[in-house]
This record gives C-alpha cells, sequence and structure tokens, in this order.
C-alpha cells in the first residue's frame, strides 16, 4: 500500500491537493493526497471483496486509475468521490469474477457438445461472425451520447456511476442511453436480418 513520508502538503486541504495535482499532474502530490484514505480504500475493498490480498492489489489500481479520471473530472468531496470510486472499481472486479465463472461453465459446455455427435456447424460460426458484423453496423447508426454509454457499460464494463462520471452525463439520461440503445441495436438487428 501507499506510505509517504510526511511533506509539507500535509497542512494543504483537499482540494488544494487536488489543485496542485491538476497543475503539475505529480504523482507525489497525488499520492499524498491518496495516503490519507487508504485505510479507507482498503477498507471498502475488503467489503466487498472478502480477501486482503484482492484489497490491497485493489488500494493499488485505484490508485493508478486516480492518476487519469483525477484530472478529468471536478472534485468537490474527494474522500465521498474516492469511496464511489473505489465501490464501483470493487463492483466491477465482482463482475468480472463472475463472468469469467459463466464463460469457464459455458466453454465447458461447448466441449461437451463438440465431443456429443451433434456437434457445432461451421455454418454457426458464420452466422455468429455475422451477427457481430451486423450488430457493429447497427451501433454505428446510434446517437453519439448512445454509442459512448453502451461502450463504457458494455465494452469496458463500467457502472452506471462510473460512466455518468466519465461522460459527464446524468446518471438518469445515463440509464437511457443505454436502454434506448440497446432497443436502437436489437431493431436494427432484426430489421437487417430479414
Amino acid at each position: 500500500m501507499l506510505i509517504n513520508s510526511p511533506t509539507h502538503s500535509d497542512s494543504k486541504s483537499d482540494l488544494e491537493l487536488i489543485g496542485m495535482y491538476k497543475q503539475t499532474s505529480d504523482l507525489k502530490i497525488l499520492g499524498q493526497l491518496y495516503s490519507r484514505y487508504t485505510h479507507l480504500v482498503f477498507g471498502v475493498c475488503l467489503k466487498y471483496l472478502k480477501n486482503s490480498d484482492d484489497s490491497k492489489d485493489a488500494v493499488m489500481q485505484i490508485f493508478e486509475k486516480l492518476i487519469d479520471s483525477l484530472l478529468k473530472h471536478d472534485v468537490q468531496n474527494f474522500k465521498s468521490w474516492l469511496h464511489v470510486t473505489s465501490r464501483n472499481h470493487c463492483l466491477m472486479e465482482l463482475r468480472k469474477r463472475k463472468s469469467h465463472k459463466i464463460i469457464a461453465s459455458s466453454d465447458f459446455s461447448i466441449v461437451e457438445s463438440m465431443e456429443s455427435p451433434l456437434s457445432v456447424h461451421h455454418n454457426d460460426e458464420d452466422l455468429l461472425n455475422e451477427d457481430l458484423l451486423l450488430m457493429k453496423k447497427c451501433m454505428e447508426k446510434l446517437s453519439e451520447e448512445q454509442k459512448y454509454c453502451i461502450k463504457l457499460f458494455y465494452l469496458e464494463e463500467r457502472s452506471y456511476n462510473e460512466v455518468s462520471l466519465e461522460s459527464g452525463y446524468e446518471l438518469k439520461k445515463v440509464k437511457s442511453f443505454i436502454q434506448n440503445g440497446k432497443r436502437n441495436i436489437k431493431n436494427c438487428i432484426e430489421k437487417n436480418r430479414e
């Protein structure tokens, strides 16, 4: 975990350190700010990940995320913002773990089906490739807002809150863009299949 020696910036407020970091991109300043809250970040990670080593790794990964995201966002209450960022990071990690388990179990079923006499034909792979191309084509027809939010949510596996923070759109707008974009892609695919 991050531990910094005391410096002259100890007396500065969070907002002052954020301002200094945005001006200089000096990682020592960011480290100084982050070290004030690493114990809280670790606590949040431990609550969700239930494992000390995974939580320590997450503390470092969250710091690495802050290097860019703090430059992009206007943060007025660092402690609260960091808590949400930490929680979202852990939820995304749990979502990834869950999806890996699903993929692993589906890989096993594919192996089983390949061993059975009713194996998957090459035509199915061609259909899958056609569907992927069609989905890409349909995604290009979406509005920029829908396309951006869907990309962050589905392809980069961000939470609604993370999409909202990164895009600058209100949470309700983000959910609407994702829902409408998903519906538009589905309608476009069905229309093009006919």
